[in-house]
């Protein structure tokens, strides 16, 4: 891991831990499900900004896998090329008019299917993979 991994994801521990409730909490478990989906996956952090310190976790391989904003009711999970990927567990519940973009909106007490997840974020990585070899 290098030194920008690590801070990266020590930004990522510190969002999580300043938030202290259950958006900390889901976005800490959507981060190991996105671990556990692809190892290798590099997190970084984007758009600091006065309002927003912390910035926003960006997950990456070959590219923007996914964000992970927290708002004051939910924590959105926004996959770059969502509009690309199958969805057939019907994961995706918001941006859906977007041509590119899909996310995950889940709000307090709402449970994911852990492994459709986990497929998701493994087609987003065949994804970008495909991109990168079409280039």
């Amino acid at each position: 891991m290098t030194d920008e991994d690590q801070s990266a994801s020590e930004a990522i521990d510190a969002k999580i831990a300043k938030l202290g409730d259950w958006r900390g909490a889901t976005l800490a478990h959507m981060r190991a499900l996105i671990h556990a989906a692809e190892p290798e996956v590099v997190e970084t952090v984007k758009w600091r900004k006065p309002s927003n310190p912390h910035g926003v976790p960006v997950w990456e391989y070959g590219g923007i896998l996914c964000t992970g904003e927290t708002y004051r009711d939910k924590v959105k999970l926004t996959f770059a090329r969502g509009a690309a990927l199958d969805d057939p567990a019907g994961l995706f519940n918001a941006s859906l008019d977007g041509g590119t973009r899909r996310a995950i909106d889940l709000f307090e007490g709402d449970e994911v299917d852990a492994e459709a997840f986990k497929a998701l974020v493994r087609e987003a990585v065949a994804a970008n993979a495909s991109k990168a070899s079409r280039r």
